[in-house]
């Protein structure tokens, strides 16, 4: 995980083709916007959704949102939405339905190819893999370490759950959700998710259960298709004040029982040693690289 890699606590999709989505994208509060060719376009909408994006991410990224964009699979129709989409304004891609390496592989030698012709920085293009079967978790290190474009992985609930035949709901996604992440913190990438389905945005407190249970899992952000989960999820994945100063103080009481030739310290009754100290970086971390603040529409 790198220190400047951007950390989107929620990354709302907006389907491509519908504009009156598209121009309130920016309004939503999300921390990014993810331009949607996928599952929200029909099939006869395709080619209209991927010639929509490069003026759609030049309007949302103008107003200040960070814009990814999801492209299909199979590659018949991956190739040209990724020679259509990567441009100066997409900071990334995401992959639907990757169960293995060699997929990340094929997508990022395009990648290369379409950057070096549309003379952009190589890696300019980022990558977040959507992890949608059981056949890729015994490949999850091979994905997550495939690639330094690689940003993050996240378990695509509803898509897993049809194939593991199981139903979306907590307790089936912890083990699948648990598995993702500790293949992003093996590869030192972010880890993306949350332990429940994406579809579930009606009953507000639940959903934020559920992102605040994400958060003490180690989650960092999201994927969300809903205006509604935004503000639940910003709010959820952010440290609080009370644990911004917990971390302070930890790092304060640290340092100066380094400084004293000691290798542990106490604060607030508790030991202080080294695991302690990098969970309290990680959180200033959080804020150091935070996204401004962003207008918020109420209404879907």
């Amino acid at each position: 995980m790198g220190e400047q890699d951007p950390i989107w606590r929620s990354m709302l999709f907006v389907p491509a083709h519908v504009e009156r989505f598209v121009e309130r994208a920016h309004a939503r509060g999300a921390d990014a916007c993810v331009l949607d060719l996928e599952d929200s376009v029909p099939l006869a909408q395709k080619a209209q959704a991927r010639a929509a994006v490069p003026g759609a991410a030049a309007a949302i990224a103008g107003r200040g949102t960070p814009v990814l964009v999801r492209v299909n699979q199979p590659s018949a129709l991956a190739i040209p939405d990724i020679e259509a989409v990567v441009g100066p304004d997409v900071r990334g891609l995401v992959l639907p339905k990757v169960n293995d390496a060699a997929m990340v592989h094929e997508v990022v030698h395009r990648i290369d190819r379409v950057e070096a012709q549309k003379g952009l920085r190589q890696g300019h293009t980022r990558l977040l893999a959507l992890i949608e079967d059981v056949q890729a978790l015994p490949a999850l290190d091979d994905i997550a370490r495939s690639t330094p474009r690689m940003l993050g992985m996240m378990l695509g609930p509803e898509d897993f759950s049809v194939s593991a035949g199981m139903a979306p709901v907590r307790d089936a996604l912890m083990l699948p959700n648990q598995l993702v992440l500790f293949a992003c913190r093996r590869a030192g990438i972010l880890p993306f998710g949350f332990p429940g389905s994406i579809a579930d945005y009606g009953d507000a407190d639940a959903f934020a259960q559920t992102i605040r249970l994400a958060r003490q899992l180690g989650f960092v952000g999201g994927l969300c298709i809903h205006p509604t989960q935004v503000a639940v999820m910003n709010a959820g994945f952010s440290p609080s004040a009370e644990d911004i100063e917990h971390a302070r103080g930890v790092i304060d009481a640290f340092e100066n029982a380094e400084r004293e030739g000691r290798g542990a310290a106490e604060y607030r009754s508790k030991m202080v040693d080294l695991p302690v100290v990098v969970r309290a970086r990680e959180i200033l971390r959080r804020i150091a690289t935070a996204p401004l603040s962003t207008p918020q529409e109420t209404n879907p």
